[in-house]
């Protein structure tokens, strides 16, 4: 205020030309004669009336006429356009604006649109930088914190249950599940428990890079489990597991966990628990909680916002639920049979073990099934090798000084072994 002060003094008071008083002071001429102007509006001239301080000038001088009520522009429900944004795949900014202005004419334009729904968005979440379509993505990982089970023959601790955890990238619904290990199957069957209760199946997975799930972690091509792939394939969805030490890929997934341990696990941890069945039903009911409570910084629920945006975007389920299987490469006895378990010498094959049948794919022919005991052993009598093709030469031992047979009449070819030359 002191400059604007100045200007005044040197312009009515000394008389001195806008050039002068813009050198005098070191302000940009146009800068001057915005403040001249604003003087003359406010009435001011020099000297300045008796009390008029720094603030009270610069009220006068400097701040806008409020609106009348008549003329402000209505604004829309930013959480309404927020969740219609979500919602749809096509859905732009652009869009809902002009719906906007078919509405309400003298509103904003949008650039003032985009900024008031930029400036809501950052009351709502600071940290935001993830924006998730309607049943496209779901993340999934172990919850850090685990649930003992008491064995009630002894009383002391027989297992640390794990905590698996779904959660759905639009809405936030989350899904939560007790098993004995963290152990592929485990792995698997958490995430075919969460298709089925969400009633479908969302386009990504995104996982963090577990041992069970993800064989190598990489940037641009980490290699999944061929089983997990299997199941990926089954359910129709694609497997992108998040970059090695970057949280912000997966955020829902750290986020449900952290709500699962906070709401589910803490508590639960008074109760003792004799079984993961007792567990997980314990689990179910504080989850269908979670999903109800309310939000406290936009309107509604994650069930709401469930039924109203994920489910009806959600891939429809396939007529049959995963089977479980792994896979393993073993070799061919030197008597075309197989076990799993062990190894021994002769061709390779790969072995696909599922709780019923295993079945034995070796390089170059056909595949068979065989019912065994149970998943944990294989030992399948399978014919590994396709039939030897019959030998019809008439005198096979003829044509050869050595009674070798002949390169014509010598049947099939051994893996590793030459025929002689004729």
């Amino acid at each position: 205020m002191r400059k604007i002060k100045e200007v005044l003094r040197l312009q009515f008071g000394e008389g001195l030309s806008r050039r002068q008083v813009a050198a005098a002071t070191g302000l940009p001429y146009t800068t001057l004669a915005d403040y001249l102007a604003r003087a003359r509006r406010a009435g001011l001239g020099w000297p300045l009336p008796e009390g008029l301080d720094d603030a009270a000038l610069e009220a006068r001088l400097f701040t806008r006429a409020a609106l009348p009520a008549t003329a402000a522009r209505p604004l829309p429900d930013w959480a309404a356009l927020d969740r219609e944004l979500r919602k749809g795949k096509n859905v732009t900014l652009a869009l809902l604006h002009l719906e906007y202005k078919e509405q309400h004419p003298t509103g904003y334009q949008y650039t003032q649109f985009c900024r008031h729904y930029h400036a809501w968005r950052g009351t709502v979440d600071l940290v935001m930088r993830q924006e998730h379509k309607a049943g496209e993505k779901c993340f999934v990982d172990w919850a850090g914190q685990t649930m003992p089970i008491i064995d009630p023959a002894t009383g002391e601790i027989s297992l640390e249950a794990q905590i698996f955890v779904g959660v759905l990238g639009a809405s936030s619904f989350t899904y939560a599940e007790a098993f004995p290990s963290q152990e592929l199957v485990h792995w698997i069957a958490g995430h075919t428990h969460a298709f089925e209760a969400w009633g479908g199946c969302p386009r990504i997975v995104v996982p963090d890079n577990p041992r069970t799930g993800v064989t190598k972690a990489h940037r641009y091509e980490p290699i999944l489990n061929r089983s997990y792939e299997e199941m990926a394939a089954h359910y129709g969805v694609a497997v992108i597991p998040a970059r090695p030490r970057r949280p912000r890929d997966k955020a829902l997934a750290e986020i449900g966990v952290q709500v699962v341990q906070r709401w589910i696990l803490a508590r639960l941890r008074k109760r003792q628990f004799f079984g993961v069945a007792e567990l997980n039903a314990a689990i179910a009911q504080l989850l269908a909680w979670l999903n109800e409570r309310p939000f406290k910084k936009l309107e509604g629920s994650r069930a709401k916002l469930f039924e109203a945006i994920d489910r009806p975007a959600l891939r429809p389920l396939p007529a049959t639920r995963y089977e479980f299987a792994t896979w393993k490469t073993a070799t061919v006895n030197i008597d075309y049979h197989v076990e799993v378990d062990t190894t021994i010498t002769r061709s390779r094959t790969s072995s696909r073990a599922r709780w019923s049948t295993c079945a034995c794919r070796p390089p170059r022919s056909r595949s068979c099934s065989v019912a065994v005991a149970s998943p944990a052993t294989c030992a399948a009598a399978c014919a590994a090798s396709p039939p030897r093709r019959p030998n019809t030469c008439p005198n096979p031992t003829a044509g050869t000084s050595s009674g070798r047979p002949a390169a014509s009449c010598a049947g099939p070819r051994r893996p590793g072994h030459r025929r002689p030359r004729s």
